[in-house]
């Protein structure tokens, strides 16, 4: 994996990180486009959003799950000097370079719905659940291995499964600020 130090990210935070504006930005882009008729009507667009929807979430779901089991299964102890990126940090860098396509992504979705209303953005909706679900299935593999998966931030700006990623570095499941899953540690009365 190489030597001296070098940053880590958790790689359930960075699957987890478009989750939320995927979902709300879906979700806002189905309301606007609720609201005109469109094409084929409301009820339609609605049945066709909801379909849209679980196809977008199993694909997100399942989308490199074997490459994710790989990597995870393969994971190797960090070293000492490596440097543990906090989980905002993770989510903030994700959504700065991607917030133009984020944006583009909503108004193509309000636009859609002038034709389909609310279609889209249900698929966008879909897609958020999906990569939700997936960090919470990559929370169970660390539980399970009682380990945290760590990619280094330098090969994971694609995906924490891309090509790039050559392998996945394990903690223990106190280190970071993230629980497994990728959600925020909920730190109790008392400890430190």
């Amino acid at each position: 994996m190489g030597r001296g130090a070098y940053a880590l990210a958790r790689v359930a935070v960075v699957v987890r990180a478009p989750a939320g504006p995927l979902w709300w930005l879906g979700v806002l882009s189905a309301g606007v486009g609720a609201l005109v008729p469109g094409l084929t009507g409301r009820r339609i667009g609605v049945l066709a959003g909801a379909a849209l929807f679980i196809v977008a979430g199993c694909v997100a779901f399942a989308a490199r799950r074997r490459r994710y089991a790989e990597l995870a299964l393969g994971a190797s102890r960090a070293g000492r000097s490596v440097i543990l990126q906090d989980r905002a940090v993770t989510i903030r860098n994700w959504r700065r370079h991607r917030r133009w396509w984020l944006a583009a992504a909503f108004l193509a979705a309000v636009a859609v719905s002038l034709a389909v209303p609310a279609a889209a953005g249900m698929a966008m909706a879909g897609l958020g659940a999906g990569l939700w679900a997936k960090a919470l299935w990559l929370g169970g593999l660390e539980r399970a291995g009682e380990v945290l998966l760590w990619v280094r931030t330098d090969s994971a700006r694609g995906s924490a499964a891309g090509k790039r990623v050559r392998g996945y570095l394990t903690t223990g499941l106190a280190a970071g600020d993230a629980a497994p899953g990728g959600s925020k540690r909920v730190r109790r009365m008392g400890s430190k």
